[in-house]
């Protein structure tokens, strides 16, 4: 046997939820250092003002994607994993996001000339096309993760995300600036979808009634929820375009995206676990729902913890070395998006399993309410002081919508966080962060190579010390470790 396929079936006898996990964590670890990479070279090339008005793009896309899928998408995903009809459920949906297509693209056609942002920078007719292309990447992708196949899904996002980087950055080269973002982004959606049906066993068939009703009852509250969701993480994007310039937005949107690396593990559970809660609450397993609550928090905050302490301690220098002197004043907005990050673990996965056990309609409420506190805030404090007001307004209404959603998650299943888990994250990360603040005072910070060895140091001593004083962690990574036939250190 070779050794390749050793490794796969090693990969393969690891528990579904752990190893699509693994696979998951992996891509976007592979993903966001190449776009961290890639937003350097965009950044020191182009400048703010292009990749604001590229992020402008990207943010009007979701948005009308989002309205094109209608909640039809997640409702989907969600029939289709519970085993029944799966193939009339996946043709009720695809039909449904074809119809709202035609719709919107008609709609935004006829009010081209209010969208001045887009039509300056050369935008709109990307936006068209993307909002086409999405048309097959959407049901395709449910229909991928609705039949359990998250690994395989993943893997495609993966790689065509990873394309469109690379598309992206040759076109930068070539000097085709914002449209050459844009286009690469498009490129990569497509790619994505050309992978995915390969490995799509849907098919379309006629679908009756009360398929449309079964999917528009838990659509309808989806679509809601997955609107304020989206309105929630958007809104500071447009209402900086609205009220300031493109570059503001770059500045903005690159911070954001240099925090991202905080939710590693929160986007990889969310996407694994989904599919498994639903089942689980189907079948009346709310047991597995609430363990599986309480570990995904602690894997999340895992990542997030440590993150904060070390962007407190360098993240001015990083933001310098990064991406220039354009984005060198706005270590007031990374620490603050930082700490968004650490709120956002528990909102976000308190959200999500109200709509996965079915109660969409609670996840909307919780919603609704931090997004017009939301918008509201975005609208006084923009104005008053610039990007950091929006930062502000995002934490204060997420820190909301997080006590919101607990609340309402608690009436159905009980909510326990693994207090002696959560101690050790905050102890380790304490301790890595007095060695990196130790470091930076008794070595200058003048270049990246000096920078780095720090990052590096403080990184590998909070994993040490996260795994020595929690047993149950270091327990269960190491019988992944070992599941996939490599050697686990005697010392830890």
């Amino acid at each position: 046997m070779y050794p390749h396929t050793k490794l796969i079936n090693r990969v393969l006898s690891i528990n579904p939820v752990k190893r699509q996990s693994l696979i998951a964590l992996f891509w976007q670890i592979a993903f966001t250092g190449i776009g961290f990479l890639s937003t350097m070279y965009f950044a020191h090339t182009v400048g703010a003002a292009i990749l604001g008005a590229y992020f402008l793009f990207m943010a009007y896309t979701s948005i009308f994607s989002m309205v094109a899928d209608g909640g039809f998408g997640a409702a989907a995903i969600k029939r289709i994993s519970e085993g029944e009809e799966p193939d009339a459920y996946f043709s009720a949906s695809f039909v449904l996001r074809l119809v709202f297509t035609i719709v919107i693209v008609i709609a935004l056609l006829v009010f081209r000339d209010y969208f001045v942002d887009l039509n300056t920078s050369g935008m709109f007719i990307w936006l068209i096309i993307a909002l086409l292309v999405s048309l097959f990447e959407g049901p395709i992708s449910t229909g991928i993760a609705g039949t359990g196949k998250m690994g395989i899904r993943l893997t495609c996002a993966a790689m065509g995300n990873i394309s469109r980087v690379i598309l992206q950055v040759l076109a930068i080269y070539f000097g085709y600036e914002a449209a050459g973002l844009a286009g690469g982004a498009v490129a990569g959606i497509l790619l994505s979808v050309i992978i995915e049906y390969r490995f799509f066993d849907l098919h379309l068939k006629r679908f009756k009634w009360h398929h449309l009703k079964s999917l528009s009852v838990f659509s309808f509250w989806i679509f809601l929820t997955a609107g304020g969701s989206l309105v929630f993480s958007q809104a500071d994007t447009v209402m900086i375009g609205y009220f300031m310039e493109n570059a503001d937005v770059g500045v903005y949107r690159v911070v954001l995206q240099f925090t991202t690396v905080a939710t590693f593990t929160t986007y990889a559970l969310r996407n694994t676990l989904w599919p498994r809660i639903s089942h689980w609450s189907k079948s009346g397993d709310l047991g597995l729902v609430e363990e599986s609550l309480s570990r995904a928090i602690s894997y999340s905050l895992i990542l997030a913890a440590p993150i904060l302490i070390g962007g407190v301690m360098l993240g001015d220098k990083l933001l310098f070395l990064f991406y220039g002197s354009e984005f060198a004043d706005s270590y007031l907005l990374l620490v603050i998006l930082l700490a968004v990050q650490i709120v956002n673990v528990f909102q976000y996965f308190f959200t999500m399993y109200l709509n996965a056990i079915d109660h969409p309609k609670e996840s909307f409420k919780v919603t609704f309410i931090g997004v017009a506190a939301n918008i509201a805030l975005n609208f006084i404090l923009i104005p008053l002081i610039g990007i950091s007001g929006a930062a502000i307004a995002t934490l204060i209404t997420m820190t909301l919508n997080g006590l919101l959603a607990r609340r309402a998650l608690s009436q159905f299943i009980t909510i326990r966080l693994e207090s002696q888990s959560l101690l050790n994250i905050i102890t380790a990360s304490v301790v890595m962060g007095l060695i990196v603040g130790g470091y930076r005072l008794l070595i200058p910070l003048s270049n990246l190579w000096v920078t780095l060895p720090v990052v590096v140091i403080g990184g590998g001593l909070y994993g040490v010390v996260v795994l020595k004083l929690d047993r149950k962690i270091c327990s269960e990574l190491r019988d992944i470790v070992e599941g996939m036939g490599i050697m686990w250190p005697k010392w830890l």
